[in-house]
């Protein structure tokens, strides 16, 4: 069962990243990457996927942002 769970939670990542922020404009998406210590954040779009670039602790990382704000970085 672990087998089935797992893609679809990856599936649902993947769809959050097409969707917009809906809830959230730019600006405050970009307040809360501050706020969580993140710096240069940058907009990367690639066809109808945005993802966010920025540095953190030096480290250059790249950001997934669900429908709700949420983030997570990207290994």
């Amino acid at each position: 069962m672990l087998r089935w769970v797992q893609p679809m939670v990856c599936g649902v990542g993947i769809i959050a990243v097409v969707s917009p922020a809906f809830g959230l404009t730019t600006d405050e998406l970009i307040a809360r990457l501050k706020a969580a210590g993140y710096s240069q954040i940058r907009e990367v779009r690639s066809g109808k996927i945005t993802t966010y670039r920025a540095v953190r602790s030096g480290k250059d990382v790249s950001l997934l942002v669900d429908s709700f704000g949420k983030f997570m970085e990207l290994p």
